[in-house]
């Protein structure tokens, strides 16, 4: 059994990468929709070389990690099946179900900016930019604390969280209105 902590941390690491390209792609949307308010020669240069930075970070790490992190996941829930017992690893699976509903629309979102067809404000992908991190929040509390009363209290952090990265956004928006620069 000692492969399995092998698998665990294969794993782990893949949750990483999949989280960081779903962290990062979204980065990409706000400044790929702002090119398009560019002035030529520089919205062209500037699209192009976004699309090309989306691409690769979407083919080679995101999906690849995304993938890959499922794969072991399944391979430790056949070597250790009592974990799907658990009341815990259910709500944990149910966010995972979101976590893939979130990444098939980001996909979609992916192709969109790729053929020019994205009707999405910037505002709008900087807002879809924190849908990884709610889910990523209610999935560490529930991996750590394994309870469901914790748990409640982890999805009352995540609203707070919530309203802080709003009012967070709604501050950073009226310092980028006054100085377009930043």
């Amino acid at each position: 059994m000692e492969y399995y902590f092998y698998l665990k941390a294969f794993h782990l690491i893949f949750v990483i990468t999949w989280f960081a390209g779903l962290f990062y792609i979204p980065r990409l949307f706000v400044y790929q929709v702002e090119a398009l308010d560019k002035p030529s020669p520089e919205k062209e240069i500037l699209g192009k070389q976004l699309k090309l930075m989306a691409k690769r970070l979407w083919y080679i790490i995101t999906w690849p990690s995304a993938i890959l992190c499922t794969l072991f996941a399944i391979m430790l829930l056949i070597l250790n099946p009592a974990l799907l017992q658990l009341s815990w690893m259910q709500v944990k699976l149910g966010f995972i179900v979101l976590l893939f509903l979130y990444h098939i629309i980001t996909h979609k979102y992916y192709k969109q900016l790729q053929n020019d067809t994205c009707k999405k404000t910037s505002s709008f992908m900087r807002i879809w930019n924190e849908g990884a991190t709610f889910i990523l929040f209610a999935v560490i509390f529930l991996v750590i604390l394994k309870s469901s009363i914790n748990w409640i209290w982890g999805i009352m952090g995540m609203l707070l969280l919530g309203v802080l990265i709003m009012l967070g956004f709604k501050v950073y928006k009226r310092i980028r209105d006054k100085n377009p620069e930043t």
